[in-house]
């Protein structure tokens, strides 16, 4: 047996008075979800353990059934994993976000989704300017980077861009928890005010604001945390070999730590616009050769950041007519049989423009089993379901159960 999971960042909502009071899973023309979802089982799971925030981090490493309590060490770490970039026992890595700030508040926590190579040479100036012997910025993709910082105190108050558009910048900058942790705090502040003086008139910013587009004007730091100690997945579930499909380094480093070999799709951005044929052609490949495969989609959630109610419904579109119809045509015909799994880490409702904890659905089809009653994915229907509500660990249990 080979397992995917397929997995659309976000896709979860609430009921939208402009959809008639659906959700965008409800009202999505998603016709072969909803075909596996006729042919497997599904059910409600919580991926938010009691005390956290409702990141992709969290919610990702549940899903892959990590005990995030044990495990988790921020977000930063995890995405240093996928970059390459080596935590020394002494360091502290952060996600360094690219942000529009706008009269003094933060208008969106992407920068108006920068590209990657914008984005690289303005990093590359941060470097040079702020970086030093403690400092150090690296580029990631987009509006997502890293900074690693040497001696670093953990005991942190961060608040993530996404949470807080339309706030007061300075409302919501870093505070410290502990009293070893104030230089740290006082540090990382100054950085984002003096990145905010060097970015404003940087001649990446200078054309982006010429074009009518949001300028890049200031770093946003979050999620700080150490190298973490995860057990690969085979040491946990007993899986040989997997590989992890996405855009974003935060879930690529989590494969990495879970064990999982990273495969780049070129084309896949992250946004509406990903290349979601190479993605499912990937995916495919990679089932070819390994037992498990994590393909993520994070379109779905940008859509709920922006508030794009009509995006959103065409993301969920587009996973199922250009990822999920392909890998499920193709699998179908293999002699192996293939376990399928499709569910959001967690809902980014397009009202409140952030995510929630609210429990999110699933469906699990596992060839020649057994069908449960549901007939349609979505947040409602599910709840039929004969899994009815699992907690985090519990959805991996059910999806390499024999």
């Amino acid at each position: 047996m080979k397992y995917i999971i397929i997995l659309g960042d976000g896709m979860a909502d609430e009921p939208i008075a402009e959809l008639g009071n659906k959700t965008p899973l409800q009202v999505a023309n998603k016709p072969f979800i909803d075909r596996i979802t006729a042919l497997g089982s599904s059910g409600l799971l919580n991926t938010i353990p009691k005390g956290f925030l409702p990141g992709s981090e969290i919610a990702n490493m549940a899903v892959l059934g990590y005990d995030v309590p044990k495990v988790f060490e921020g977000r930063g770490s995890l995405e240093a994993a996928s970059m390459g970039i080596p935590i020394a026992d002494d360091e502290m890595a952060m996600r360094c976000n690219l942000i529009c700030i706008e009269n003094g508040r933060i208008k969106n926590h992407s920068a108006g989704h920068i590209s990657t190579e914008e984005a690289a040479e303005l990093i590359d100036f941060l470097n040079e300017n702020l970086g030093s012997d403690t400092i150090h910025f690296f580029a990631g993709v987009s509006y997502r980077h890293l900074l690693k910082m040497k001696g670093g105190k953990k005991a942190l108050e961060c608040i993530p861009p996404h949470d807080v558009p339309g706030t007061p910048f300075a409302d919501v900058m870093i505070k410290s928890l502990s009293p070893e942790a104030n230089q740290t705090a006082q540090l990382l502040n100054e950085l984002t005010l003096k990145s905010q003086s060097l970015l404003e008139t940087h001649p990446v910013n200078l054309k982006r604001k010429a074009a009518g587009k949001d300028a890049a004007n200031s770093i946003w730091l979050w999620s700080p945390g150490y190298r973490p100690k995860m057990e690969p997945i085979s040491q946990l579930y007993g899986i040989q070999s997997g590989a992890v499909i996405s855009a974003v380094d935060l879930i690529k480093g989590i494969g990495v730590y879970a064990g999982l070999q990273p495969i780049d799709v070129e084309g896949a951005t992250g946004l509406y616009n990903t290349n979601y044929e190479g993605k499912a052609q990937a995916a495919i490949e990679a089932l070819r050769s390994n037992d498990f495969v994590y393909l993520h989609i994070e379109a779905s959630d940008e859509a709920g950041h922006e508030g794009d109610i009509a995006l959103k419904v065409k993301t969920i579109e587009y996973l199922d007519s250009r990822v999920v119809k392909p890998i499920f045509e193709e699998v179908s015909q293999w002699n192996e049989p293939v376990t399928m799994a499709i569910l959001p880490d967690h809902p980014t409702p397009c009202h409140l423009r952030t995510h929630t904890s609210s429990p999110v659905p699933f469906v699990i089809y596992r060839p020649e089993q057994q069908p449960d009653s549901v007939q349609q994915y979505d947040e409602f229907s599910v709840v039929a379901g004969s899994y009815g509500l699992l907690e985090s660990m519990q959805f991996m249990q059910m999806l390499l159960r024999k």
